[in-house]
């Protein structure tokens, strides 16, 4: 990272307001902001030189966010990057494709979220780049899986599940309560603190995802149930 700011984050985005009013906040919070208007625009600096996150729209002419992850992610599987789409169909699209988001968020969205988004991956990032420290591990294990809180990492029987900091926070919703129901509007509130505008139906859309991922490691794995008309709860083997 750059000794006089936070960090370097790109952002790419073809709607202007979006570059405006985001790079201003990210700004204000003490980061180094390059703005670029399409992916295309974007690949040619980053090729050269990477910025530390990058906070990327879906649908932009002459090169899209989905080719522009491609790229980044033969470059660098740790460059943490954050997904901007205007609808959460189009992100189960993007995880279709595996391209490793680390995060996302729909527009309309909260900036206050964003910020909060960015952080943590800032957070993840410096954390990453420290030898660990058993004596200041912060680590939630239930059953055979395997939460770490610094880090925003998750393991299932020694193996890692590739989680976006969202995932993380619902599972760690309902793994650190196991048996007991957890609303949809209660994980809304713990994977999206500070964002007004998610639906029951992206909290559904991320308990999915949480499922495929985990089955994906282990096929016998049964541990999300759906309770029908309440919500969601983890259960243990």
């Amino acid at each position: 990272m750059h000794e006089t700011e936070k960090g370097s984050i790109a952002l790419v985005d073809d709607e202007e307001n979006i570059r405006e009013t985001v790079g201003f906040a990210l700004r204000r919070e003490g980061y180094r902001v390059d703005v670029f208007t399409d992916g295309l625009e974007a690949w040619e600096r980053l090729e050269e030189e990477l910025a530390d996150v990058v906070v990327l729209d879906i649908s932009m002419p002459r090169m899209d966010g989905l080719e522009l992850c491609r790229r980044l992610r033969k470059l660098s599987e740790s460059l943490p990057i954050i997904f901007l789409t205007s609808r959460d169909e189009e992100f189960d699209r993007v995880l279709g494709l595996e391209l490793g988001a680390d995060d996302y968020l729909c527009k309309p969205f909260s900036m206050r979220e964003l910020l909060a988004r960015v952080k943590v991956l800032f957070r993840r990032l410096a954390l990453n780049r420290q030898p660990t420290d058993a004596s200041e591990e912060k680590v939630l294990e239930v059953d055979e899986l395997r939460l770490d809180l610094r880090r925003y990492t998750a393991h299932w029987r020694s193996r890692v599940v590739p989680l976006t900091v969202t995932e993380f926070m619902i599972l760690h919703a309902l793994v650190r309560h196991p048996g007991h129901v957890k609303t949809r509007q209660q994980l809304m509130q713990e994977g999206y603190p500070h964002d007004a505008y998610i639906s029951d139906r992206t909290i559904d859309s991320h308990i999915k995802r949480l499922r495929r991922k985990l089955v994906g490691i282990d096929p016998e794995f049964t541990g999300i149930e759906t309770v029908y008309g309440l919500g969601y709860r983890y259960q243990l083997g």
